[in-house]
């Protein structure tokens, strides 16, 4: 019960930020970092409405851009260039109509987060996608979140994928 408890929290405090403003700092620091400026195939995501939005990345003409697709019980990476023409999810998110391509191409994942614990686990929206994809997966992962949002604990289970960095404001 406790999971559900900060879900519906994190989601009402979510609302109360300017997720513009917030956007553009987190855009900017990330681009910041060496993990980014590293990577050449990265994996974003299309943002929920008071999700970070990270969609001006895809400007960036010096990487590949891959959005998460649901398909059955699996999260799959596909390609995706700014201005494709993308679907509606079961999940009323936006994903692209191109076949998946292997995960491990990908070198930066970042990752979506309702809360995010100081340990670098994140909750999520409760249907393990995102843990099952990132099982073995060598590339970095990377949450983008408000610094309201991080919490002493998630209260991890044995299934939880730890991030590798939290970029806050």
């Amino acid at each position: 019960m406790q999971k559900e408890q900060l879900r519906k929290w994190a989601k009402e405090e979510r609302k109360k930020l300017d997720i513009e403003t917030l956007s553009l700092i987190l855009t900017e620091k990330l681009k910041a970092t060496k993990e980014y400026q590293q990577a050449e195939n990265v994996m974003i995501f299309y943002p929920l409405k008071d999700e970070v939005n990270l969609l001006s990345l895809l400007n960036d003409k010096d990487k590949s851009f891959y959005l998460p697709k649901i398909k059955n019980n699996n999260l799959l990476c596909c390609s995706y260039k700014n201005g494709e023409e993308l679907c509606e999810s079961c999940f009323k998110t936006k994903e692209p109509n191109t076949e998946p391509s292997d995960k491990n191409i990908l070198d930066l994942i970042i990752v979506p987060a309702l809360a995010v614990d100081k340990d670098g686990y994140r909750l999520g929206y409760g249907g393990g996608f995102y843990d099952r994809f990132l099982k073995d997966i060598k590339a970095v992962k990377l949450v983008c979140i408000s610094k309201k949002l991080i919490l002493n604990s998630v209260f991890p289970e044995k299934h939880d994928i730890k991030m590798d960095k939290i970029i806050s404001d």
